[in-house]
């Protein structure tokens, strides 16, 4: 049964879709079954896997509020063993408009149930909030993956995604854990880097990936390309690196 994995920062800008999109890929490579499903109304995602999104049928947004079964909306991918269930910009509305549903929290892993012993591995991008949907994805999760930048505004907003956490944990998902923490956008020539890398490690031990990840022109040119960068630019240092924390992750399931 696969391990469900949310990829989660309400905090804009740290890197989280590149994660999601190139973990997903870079597991796939592993010989690994991989789901991605794009839960971010801009639908990033989506389109770094080279999807159009005009053209999408069915998106996640049919199954958190329509209710078609996952099975119909999973897209396969041109990547090694990665399948994708995209996004729609219509769940940018989706939080009000579910808001009176009951059972609203356990939407995505009610369908999530029907389809987990194709995967090994699930990933899930979340949007960069911590209404409903970012809800939905963390009860239907194993654990969760933050990405931070390295940078002094890194824990900012954090003490309010843990908290979530909690909420979550305590209320709809015993098991839920944090996977660990993701060093992302880091520039080892600065000791503003090892100051915050050092921070974090102070406030979460043992809740860090030793692998991090470092600021790359090629990983930003990769999405233009409709491919994650693990394939676009295989032997660049944030691609490598992305291929280190593929098996830092499989190593610990």
């Amino acid at each position: 049964m696969a391990k469900v994995i949310s990829v989660s920062n309400q905090k804009g800008g740290v890197g989280k879709t590149t994660t999601a999109v190139n973990l997903s890929a870079a597991i796939g490579m592993s010989d690994k079954k991989v789901l991605l499903i794009d839960l971010d109304p801009q639908g990033n995602a989506t389109s770094g896997l080279g999807f159009n999104k005009k053209e999408i049928e069915h998106s996640s947004y049919d199954v958190l509020k329509n209710n078609v079964p996952v099975k119909q909306v999973v897209l396969n991918t041109k990547f090694k063993n990665l399948d994708l269930i995209p996004s729609h910009i219509n769940l940018a509305g989706f939080d009000a408009g579910i808001s009176l549903f009951s059972g609203k929290e356990n939407m995505l892993k009610n369908q999530l149930n029907t389809i987990k012993d194709n995967y090994d591995y699930i990933f899930i991008d979340c949007p960069p909030s911590l209404g409903i949907i970012t809800i939905n994805a963390f009860c239907a999760s194993n654990s969760i993956i933050i990405p931070m930048q390295c940078e002094y505004y890194a824990l900012e907003g954090l003490s309010q995604l843990i908290n979530t956490i909690k909420v979550v944990k305590r209320h709809h998902n015993f098991n839920l854990d944090i996977e660990s923490i993701l060093m992302t956008m880091c520039d080892t020539r600065l000791n503003l880097t090892k100051q915050v890398m050092d921070e974090v490690e102070k406030n979460f031990p043992g809740k860090v990936f030793k692998t991090v990840i470092p600021r790359s022109v090629r990983i930003c040119e990769s999405p233009g390309f409709g491919e994650p960068a693990v394939y676009f630019d295989t032997h660049n240092r944030a691609s490598k690196a992305y291929l280190e924390l593929c098996q830092e992750i499989i190593n610990k399931k």
